[in-house]
């Protein structure tokens, strides 16, 4: 059984209804436990939980510092192409919307490898639309073998392929694969995707395992958050993880919390997902799994971004361009695929961070540590 199918089986409606009887007994439990499990996940996730934030928040940062100590990774999104095949109503580079498309060839690569070089990083994220004709395996082949020798670690957020395809990726730098289910709820699916290849539920869902059957060392995960119940989702997302640690043993994890944006169209959040509630969900993953690396991009606030370094946060970009060609082209050209609204740039973040006694950490992992 692949885990497409393990969740078919799952009655969702059931499982609403459980999270929501949770009660302030319940909470309390999950909050003296050394250890938790899902049923203490549901329970922080759940309404019952709202009145003890304060009490999450304490032991997120506890656990946090004594894991990951007064560290924080910094990365830099790096988009390949904004082509894609697929209609999702809420992203910018919807097939239907009307920008002028762009794929990077070996010289606006190498362009905007050295403008982020010379801002300090050491690990980028390689994004693109889905479009597997134009922007294939192939082309990330060339692109990770470019980049590989100036670049410490190298991930990947595309289309999701088969493990035969990052076999073949790994040998060229390949660090870490990152694929958003988007939401667990297939009906919900459905009616944000609407044309492509992302129209298959369960392709995408099962292909985290393809990468981590593959190898790879660091898998990603994570819900957009806004399009349907977020405590729902993120307690799938939970199902999933546990799925893929235990056949994946030596991989290693993330997690993200991307809120939803304004983007090119008209599309409308259908459900908001307050501050109050996005730190709930930080500290309710970081007492669920305290080695889990969580992440939080440059879609959120300034002020947000740094009141959370504190509570479980452990991964930021930095100064992010979230279309191609946008670190070494002047304004213009492109659209993004969403806004952001983190704008500082990397000396102004840096200096924050060490501010609030926080050491950047540029490169943590070296391509050399494979061969031992």
């Amino acid at each position: 059984m692949n885990f497409a199918s393990w969740l078919a089986e799952q009655d969702r409606h059931q499982t609403g209804l459980s999270l929501h009887a949770k009660t302030a007994a319940d909470v309390e439990r999950a909050l003296i436990r050394p250890q938790r499990d899902l049923e203490d996940f549901k329970a922080l996730l759940s309404p019952a939980a709202e009145p003890y934030l304060e009490a999450m928040a304490q032991a997120s940062q506890r656990l946090t510092r004594q894991r990951f100590g007064m560290t924080q990774q910094l990365f830099a999104p790096l988009y390949l192409s904004n082509a894609c095949a697929n209609e999702c109503t809420y992203c910018g580079f919807s097939m239907s919307n009307k920008l002028r498309r762009k794929v990077l060839n070996a010289q606006e690569l190498d362009a905007e490898a050295r403008v982020l070089k010379q801002r300090g990083f050491e690990h980028l994220l390689l994004v693109a639309g889905e479009a597997p004709r134009v922007v294939g395996v192939d082309y990330y082949r060339k692109a990770l073998a470019q980049l590989q020798p100036q670049f410490a670690q190298l991930s990947l957020e595309v289309q999701p392929l088969m493990q035969a395809d990052y076999e073949q990726l790994r040998p060229h730098g390949l660090h870490a694969v990152l694929i958003y289910q988007e939401t667990y709820d297939p009906h919900c699916y459905q009616r944000y995707h609407t044309r492509g290849q992302k129209q298959d539920f369960a392709f995408r869902l099962n292909a985290p395992d393809e990468a981590g059957a593959a190898g790879v060392h660091k898998l990603g995960l994570g819900v957009l958050l806004g399009l349907t119940d977020w405590r729902l989702d993120s307690l799938a997302c939970a199902w999933h993880l546990n799925w893929l640690a235990r056949r994946h043993w030596r991989t290693r994890f993330s997690l993200s919390f991307p809120r939803l944006r304004p983007a090119e169209g008209d599309f409308q959040v259908p459900n908001p997902v307050s501050d109050r509630a996005l730190v709930q969900l930080l500290c309710a993953w970081r007492l669920f799994s305290p080695d889990l690396e969580l992440t939080l991009s440059t879609r959120e606030s300034p002020a947000l971004r740094d009141r959370l370094v504190s509570l479980g946060i452990t991964s930021m970009s930095a100064a992010s361009s979230t279309r191609p060609g946008g670190y070494a082209e002047a304004e213009g050209g492109t659209l993004e695929q969403f806004s952001t609204d983190d704008q500082r740039s990397v000396p102004a973040l840096v200096e924050r961070l060490q501010q609030l006694k926080y050491q950047p950490v540029w490169k943590d992992w070296s391509p050399a540590l494979s061969a031992f």
